[in-house]
């Protein structure tokens, strides 16, 4: 039987030792033994665990949830396999239309070829991502829900590409900022965020088109342990999540 020390794991895998210690420490990833010599030793069947848990990190699962998921009674290697291609495979041919719709653009610009308008989203909006994720939102919060999400559909419909553009590059500034203070350690409920936070809140209101008091703010951190958002977070900072969260919720009066 092959085994492999903390190191040879991590180079296999293209990760840090440092991961591989942290893992063992939150019991996510056990070695297989420890040495008289005090090292850790993997075998193939801990080398399957890592490549699940990296592969539920790729899709924006966090650690906690990642350990419940394997250590479940019921748990099926295969089956979460087989699961995750298919998840896998639907992301990636989303990708590959989003890439044509790029190149498209990018000929237009460049005087080659013309698009129609409606040849300029395809594939940016996954529609049966957006459907359930609208489903999950009206389990969450109630029937009542659709009215404000096809108001925020329309406000978001009606704005020039441009403004688009403008939008978003606003709010990628905004959460690069509140990274940069997550990785700073600041706490999520120091007054030195205040400023950004209300950048947020005034950003969500415009992309509903309607106010966002504090209080609903701090609702909407709710929506944003979704898993599709969680995802994104997570590739912004790790942790990122669990900080925007708190942040959020602190100033609408909620903890938790």
């Amino acid at each position: 039987m092959t085994t492999y020390t903390v190191s040879e794991v991590a180079a296999l895998a293209g990760i840090s030792v440092r991961a591989l210690h942290h893992y063992h420490e939150i019991g996510l990833l056990h070695p297989a033994y420890v040495g008289e010599n005090g090292y850790r030793y993997y075998t193939r069947e801990e080398l399957l665990r890592l490549q699940q848990i990296l592969i539920h990190r790729e899709l924006g699962i966090s650690l906690s949830d990642i350990a419940a998921i394997l250590d479940a009674p019921d748990f099926n290697r295969l089956v979460a396999l087989k699961n995750q291609r298919e998840r896998m495979a639907h992301e990636m041919a989303r990708s590959a239309e989003i890439l044509k719709t790029i190149d498209r653009t990018i000929a237009e610009i460049e005087g080659e070829r013309a698009m129609n308008d409606a040849e300029l989203y395809s594939g940016i909006i996954d529609p049966k991502k957006q459907a359930e994720y609208e489903a999950w939102l009206e389990s969450m919060h109630g029937p009542e829900v659709r009215a404000h999400i096809q108001q925020g559909r329309r406000k978001m419909e009606n704005l020039e590409p441009g403004e688009r553009e403008a939008m978003m590059s606003e709010l990628r500034d905004i959460e690069q900022h509140l990274a940069a203070a997550f990785r700073d350690g600041i706490a999520p409920e120091s007054r030195s965020l205040d400023p950004v936070i209300e950048r947020h809140r005034a950003w969500v209101a415009s992309s509903w088109g309607r106010d966002c008091p504090p209080e609903i703010h701090a609702r909407l951190a709710d929506n944003y342990e979704h898993p599709d958002f969680r995802a994104r977070f997570e590739s912004i900072e790790t942790g990122f999540t669990e900080f925007l969260c708190a942040a959020m919720r602190c100033r609408g009066g909620r903890r938790g």
